[in-house]
């Protein structure tokens, strides 16, 4: 065959290939387009929400003492205050603004009290929409700029190593409360793991055959 017929051939093949390679490329544009339908919007009422957070736990008289805010927020209110005032003040995502309507978004507190519960439960996303009136992509939006706005804002202060003037600090502390030699005290807890991996449910099973991961708290006095 001479290389003339030889360059014919492959340049018909080419274009043969090419030929189909479109229409699949076209069909497969096409089945993703049909399957795209737009997202139903939902009124919650955000403000509804945030007024019932706030005359539950934040009003000068709320329905719920310290205590149980203490206990369902796992912290005092005065450092979820600190957290939520930093993270308001600093992420542009916790900034109570209005949207192109003229009105407010979801509130900072709305925003931390959703990311906190998911943290503090280990619970769904949606499981804060009819209490909070936010969606599961807003929650989960919620969660993921506050551990980041935590770490941005709080990162040096408190996720570091402690240095001999803490360890000191805190065994004066624990010798006064009556725990001589005492650093902090450390909680651990199984959190079930949904979506682990099949490879690795063996590595982090144990007695309720489900796979978890175990988390560690530590903290001193005034938390």
């Amino acid at each position: 065959m001479s290389s003339s017929s030889s360059d014919e051939l492959e340049e018909r093949l080419n274009e043969a290939f090419d030929d189909v390679f479109e229409d699949i490329y076209n069909n497969i544009v096409e089945a993703q387009t049909k399957k795209q339908r737009k997202r139903a919007y939902i009124e919650r009422n955000r403000e509804e929400g945030h007024t019932r957070l706030w005359n539950d736990y934040f009003s000068e008289d709320p329905t719920f003492p310290a205590h149980l805010f203490r206990r369902r927020f796992r912290m005092n209110k005065e450092l979820f205050m600190r957290i939520v005032h930093r993270l308001s003040e600093n992420v542009q995502f916790f900034q109570h603004r209005r949207d192109a309507t003229g009105r407010y978004g979801l509130s900072p507190l709305q925003k931390c009290t959703a990311a906190i519960h998911l943290l503090g439960y280990g619970s769904a996303a949606n499981t804060v929409d009819e209490y909070l009136r936010l969606s599961e992509s807003t929650a989960i939006s919620c969660l993921q700029n506050f551990t980041e706005g935590i770490i941005q804002l709080f990162g040096d202060e408190y996720l570091r190593r402690p240095t001999p003037e803490d360890l000191q600090r805190l065994l004066d502390i624990g010798e006064k409360r009556g725990f001589p030699g005492m650093v902090g005290s450390i909680d651990c807890m199984h959190w079930e793991w949904k979506n682990c991996p099949t490879a690795w449910k063996g590595q982090y099973t144990r007695g309720s055959g489900k796979p978890t991961i175990v988390l560690e708290a530590v903290a001193s006095h005034d938390l």
